[in-house]
């Protein structure tokens, strides 16, 4: 064999591993949006046949055989092909700790622990969901041990999301947030309040649908390769790869705002996704690289450039036309304020930007002690209860409000909260260096998204997982990640918006 023929192997496994990938991602898509109630156990059956054979073709002794090759000749491969092999040697390594059965089990709970979450939240019974979160807590534990036995298993789980995350570095991440934003907070709860209720009122679906497609449109997303459905809670998915990305999101019909914004929130994951190489496709070096990385998308969108006054500018006329009458005895500036009205809330979805890292701190410090073994999932209610009240002064009255309100723990996601602060974070750094060439307000006010898309294709989509997420973000930057861009933009922000 020759490392040209290895490589082309190689990849033509991945080909064929993204296809089970492709059907996998159609049937979690499908059951979070259009399925019927009682088809679970369904695509439960489906899911595990398919993670059968994927498991199979990872493990399987040609993909062995060939990485094992490529390995001993890694000083003949570009840098793309030997950051592939990289990526697919560690997932191999992994993968061969975890017994196929126990795999493949764990794929059939996440489609019984996704059916369970929506009926729970709906009920708003914790009581429901606990035995299947009990599960996948303690899978997570055993498959942390299996896998990486000389660490601490949550900082397993932190890794899994962003590579080299660990809880050391999210405490000092977070105690340097948590120093600057709790003063803040209290600054602007002391200040005079803003008014919210241009953004209320009565929203019917079909309108909202039709104004999500026309912010998409605005954002540069094609919808010729993007699609858009609703579900309980918004997420972004590729289907098989940055050809075909869904996005989701939730109408409430008291509250433009919301959809709005999970909208545009997940619209920068899909242009992330989106965005990729064309030669990644069907290849482990398609899509985002990280969680942190890509929730620095999502959230540069929704938050640095959606909740911005240029952009609101821009969308203005747009909001009157598509809700006749809704806005005509309001200003720019009315909406302006009132989508970065600044208070402690339930939900962090609908959190503001400045009570929002609260939120994902709160899970990080349940999920550390779960993990961790120091707190029972039976007792996770009555934490969330306390902490929300603790950090933010808020009662939460029933679990479809408080413990179950995200769909995160259903999929296994634990270690992934982190990523939505730092990705915060990233995003503030990120702008501060596209301002430097790029005349972001100006593209604001005139809807002109295109030079702040290249920007980002330029430094950061269009590599895929070809970079690790600390290189990449380096690199992006041009100086080492600082969250301080992150709360210095904060504090100017709303100061102005509270004359503070």
């Amino acid at each position: 064999m020759d490392t040209k023929t290895a490589i082309e192997q190689f990849y033509a496994l991945q080909s064929k591993l993204s296809a089970y990938e492709h059907a996998m991602s159609i049937i979690y898509y499908d059951g979070a949006t259009t399925a019927p109630r009682a088809t679970a156990p369904n695509r439960g059956h489906a899911l595990g046949i398919l993670s059968e054979e994927a498991y199979k073709l990872s493990t399987g002794e040609e993909m062995m055989s060939l990485l094992e090759y490529l390995n001993a000749h890694k000083d003949e491969l570009s840098e793309k092909d030997a950051r592939s092999v990289h990526l697919a040697s560690k997932d191999l390594e992994e993968m061969k700790k975890i017994p196929m059965e126990e795999y493949i089990a764990y794929q059939e709970l996440m489609v019984e622990a996704d059916d369970v979450w929506h009926r729970a939240k709906e009920e708003s019974n914790f009581e429901l969901f606990r035995p299947v979160l009990e599960k996948i807590f303690d899978t997570t534990r055993r498959f942390a041990a299996y896998c990486a036995p000389e660490k601490e298993p949550y900082n397993y789980c932190l890794g899994k999301f962003e590579d080299g995350l660990t809880m050391e570095k999210c405490d000092e991440f977070f105690s340097a947030l948590k120093s600057k934003i709790v003063p803040l907070i209290k600054r602007i709860g002391e200040a005079e309040q803003v008014d919210d209720s241009c953004i209320k009122g009565e929203f019917d679906d079909a309108t909202q649908q039709s104004f999500s497609y026309e912010l998409m449109k605005l954002m540069g997303i094609d919808l010729d390769r993007c699609g858009l459905g609703t579900t309980e809670h918004p997420f972004t998915t590729s289907i098989g790869s940055h050809h075909d990305v869904r996005i989701t999101t939730n109408y409430d019909n008291t509250n433009i705002a919301s959809s709005m914004f999970s909208v545009i929130h997940e619209g920068g994951h899909a242009l992330y996704d989106m965005n990729s190489r064309d030669e990644y496709a069907y290849t482990n070096l398609d899509g985002g690289v990280s969680m942190g990385i890509h929730e620095s998308q999502s959230r540069f969108y929704e938050n640095l450039l959606g909740r911005s006054y240029d952009f609101v500018t821009c969308l203005f006329p747009k909001m009157k036309e598509c809700f006749p009458g809704k806005f005509d005895s309001y200003t720019a500036m009315d909406v302006y304020k009132a989508i970065n009205l600044v208070t402690p809330s339930l939900i962090r979805t609908e959190a503001d930007e400045v009570t929002y890292c609260l939120h994902v701190m709160i899970r990080y410090e349940l999920e550390k002690r779960v993990v961790g073994g120091t707190l029972e999932v039976k007792d996770l209610p009555q934490e969330w209860n306390r902490l929300y009240k603790e950090y933010l002064g808020v009662d939460v009255p029933d679990d479809k409000h408080g413990v179950l309100q995200d769909s995160h723990w259903s999929g296994g996601g634990i270690g992934y909260f982190p990523s939505y602060a730092l990705g915060s974070a990233y995003g503030a750094h990120l702008l501060h260096k596209m301002k430097e060439t790029v005349d972001v307000e100006k593209c604001l006010r005139e809807g002109d998204f295109a030079p702040i898309n290249e920007w980002n294709r330029e430094h950061i989509w269009q590599y895929g997982c070809l970079k690790a997420p600390g290189d990449l973000l380096r690199e992006a930057l041009g100086e080492e990640f600082d969250p301080s861009y992150y709360t210095d933009y904060l504090e100017e922000k709303y100061s102005k918006i509270y004359s503070l």
